[in-house]
Order: C-alpha cells, then structure tokens, then sequence
C-alpha cells in the first residue's frame, strides 16, 4: 500500500479552519462563499487523486458514501417535513427533560437521523417562547448522537458493527449503563442550564410565537414514508437501490403532502441545500485523512492498547471525521493488534475494547457539527427557525468543552478504563 502523503490532507484541514472560523470572522463573506470554498477544496483533492494519484478508486467509494448520506439525511427532511406535531404548552425545563429523554430513547428505534428530523420542529415549537442556542445544542447531544448509541439501527458506526458481526442487541446489554450515565448527565447539564434561563426569560420570542394549546399531528401519511426510508437502511443490494427507495419515498412525501402542512412548517429546501454543499466539501477532501488513518490506526504505544485509548482515539477522530469509517478503522485496528479476527472470540475476549470503540464513536459524534450527520441539519433547521446558533468555534468552546467533555471524562473513568 502506498503512503498517504501528509500534504494531501491540507484541503481537509483548510475546510475544516474555513468552518470553524469563516462565520465567526466574517459571516457576510462566508454565507455568499461558503459553497464556492467547500466545492473548490473538494475539486482540489478530487483532481489530485484522478489526475495525479490515477487512484478512481477512492473517489468512487467517497461518490458513493456521499450519495448514501445524501438520500438519507435529504429524504428525511423531505418527510418530516411533511410532518407537524403540536404539543400542548410551553416547554418548562422539566417538560424539556422529559422531551429529550423520550427523544434519545427513540433515536434506538428511528436512527439518530430520523429521530432529529422528525423531532426538532416539534421541540422549536414547544419552547418558541423562549429559545436559545442551548435547546438546539442539547438536542444534538442528546437525540442527534448520545441517545443512539445502543443499537444498529440508532447510529450509523453501530449498523457497520452490525455487519461485521457484532449481535444486534450485544450493546444494549454489555453497555447501558454507560449510556444511561452518560444520558442522565447531559439532561442534569441541561435542565441546570435550562432553569437558568427559564428564570431570567432569556431568549424570550413575540407573543404570536407561543406554541398551541393542544396536541396536533398533521401528515400522518409521511409515516409511510419514514418506514419505507428507515427499513431501507437494511437494503444493501443491488447498489443504491437503497439510495432509490429513499429518493422515491422522499418525493412521493414532497408531492403528497398538503401544500399548508408545508407553509405551517415553514418548509423549503435552504437547510438541505447547505448541509449537501458543505458535506460534498467534506466527503470530497477526506479520503486522505481517512487513507492516513487506516495505515497508522496499528501503531500502538504499547503491546497492547487499553480500553481508553480506543475510545479516546475512536471518540478525537470522529468528532473531525465522518464517526461511521472512524469506527471500522478502529475496528479493525483492534482485531490486527489482538490477532482476534473473529467477532465472536473478540467480543468474548475484548468487550471492553468493542464497547470503547463504539461509545467513542457515538458520544463523540455529539463533538462538532462534522461529527455525525444529522448535526449540521439540526443547525440549519434550527438557525431558519430564528434560534442564535453557535458557529463552529463557538459550538466547541461554548458547549462541547465545558458541557459535554466533563461526561465523556467520567463515562470513561467508571467504565472504559482498563
């Protein structure tokens, strides 16, 4: 195998400084160029490897990944937003908690993709009266990330486990208390933050924004199309036929859903049309980083890695890179340095390393908005329903750093150490 030149991840590394700064340092130029930037590293890495490395293949795998993630996180707002739920009152911190607890254990059951998407009109409504950046950051801890991690269908590293081998249920088993710990500790986080607000009514919207006095659930059809777009994610032949069914399930939604069911909702395309922009960038200039990855992820300090360090390397790599690759790197990391192939005999003989992988994977996923897919969609959504979105930079140092690290420090203190 050849080694992946340092120098070829520079258009990576370029994206990732325009995202964490352009909105911050200049926003006006940034929302007018961001496409221009993201495309033009993209072709930049995109020549390269065709013209210069001859190597097709590695574009053609990261084409194919992008499509994948495109009809997914595309035909699951098309649906839900084709959906409006209504919830009765105002969200009270107590009422919020509830809300995302419910959340997060759906996400096991709708994919953190599909649980996010159906749920963040609903939640922005329920506290329009007041909202703030720390309903939609806490959303995606909690329902975007954190809240899947227990099952194949919660999160993409999971389903890719899944594949290789990994029972469907074996997580849920060996590692809830780790996400209930986890779970428990951003709500708490949440509800201190959120009552602090609640109390100084920061945040506070017109009085025409108040949410209904009743339950309400429009476009009950659209769950039609959730199913057939959440049971295809289980349809891996032939080649993009899962793509397809989720495409056809999408615009069949778009099409059939009452036109004011959309105008309710304040839908249009915006959030989408960024999100696919901006990940075209991405998945156009990583392949080096991940190549990197791959031919690195086995030199060890040490005969034999602890649980730690999977889920600290796992975790410090994908709240940069896509979570999903990021975990069958490490995955098959650890099979070379055990010399355990087989998953039955490694999850026998090295549960703990399995369970760091996969807990570095999702919880870390929650890092930046990069970090898993439905993220950035949460922003967009929410940025459009007038909540003040941290940028990049600002999600990391406001949120991430002194709200979520601390849980991720003692969930592996209890439980991944050794």
């Amino acid at each position: 195998m050849v080694e992946t030149s340092p120098l070829l991840m520079v258009p990576f590394i370029l994206l990732l400084g325009a995202l964490a700064l352009g909105p911050t340092l200049a926003a006006g130029w940034w929302a007018r160029y961001y496409g221009w930037v993201a495309l033009g590293l993209g072709g930049i890495t995109v020549g390269i490897y065709v013209f210069g490395l001859h190597d097709l293949a590695a574009i053609g795998h990261a084409a194919r990944e992008y499509i994948s993630f495109i009809a997914l996180v595309g035909s699951l707002f098309v649906v839900s937003g084709g959906i409006r739920i209504e919830l009765p009152g105002t969200g009270r911190p107590f009422t919020n908690v509830l809300f995302l607890l419910a959340g997060a254990v759906a996400a096991n059951f709708l994919g953190t993709t599909g649980a996010a998407m159906l749920l963040i009109r609903p939640w922005l409504r329920m506290n329009r009266s007041r909202l703030a950046a720390h309903h939609a950051v806490f959303f995606i801890f909690l329902v975007a990330n954190v809240g899947g991690g227990l099952t194949p269908i919660g999160d993409p590293p999971l389903f890719l486990g899944y594949l290789e081998g990994v029972p469907f249920w074996w997580v849920l088993r060996h590692g809830w208390p780790a996400w209930a710990t986890a779970v428990g500790l951003l709500l708490a986080w949440f509800y201190a933050v959120d009552q602090f607000h609640f109390r100084r009514g920061q945040g506070v919207l017109p009085p025409d924004r108040a949410p209904q006095a009743r339950w309400r659930f429009g476009g009950r059809t659209n769950l039609v199309f959730l199913a057939v777009i959440l049971g295809s994610v289980f349809v891996p032949h032939p080649v993009f036929l899962r793509e397809g069914l989720m495409l056809a399930a999408g615009a069949a939604s778009y099409f059939t859903t009452p036109k004011s069911i959309h105008a309710a909702n304040g839908f249009n395309f915006h959030p989408v049309n960024e999100v696919a922009i901006l990940f075209a960038g991405i998945f156009a200039t990583m392949p080096p980083a991940l190549a990197w990855l791959n031919q690195h992820s086995g030199s060890w300090p040490g005969s034999q890695p602890s649980a730690g360090f999977f889920y600290w390397g796992t975790g410090g790599l994908s709240g940069l890179l896509d979570n999903a690759p990021t975990y069958l790197g490490f995955l098959s990391a650890l099979r070379g340095a055990t010399g355990v192939a087989a998953m039955p005999d490694l999850l026998a003989r090295h549960a703990g390393e399995v369970l760091a992988i996969s807990f570095g994977a999702v919880f870390f996923g929650a890092a930046t908005y990069l970090g898993n897919g439905p993220n950035f969609m949460v922003r967009s959504v929410a940025a459009q329903e007038g909540v003040p979105m941290p940028s990049f930079l600002e999600f990391i140092l406001k949120f991430t750093l002194p709200c979520l690290l601390p849980v991720l420090i003692l969930v592996w203190w209890l439980f991944l150490r050794s």
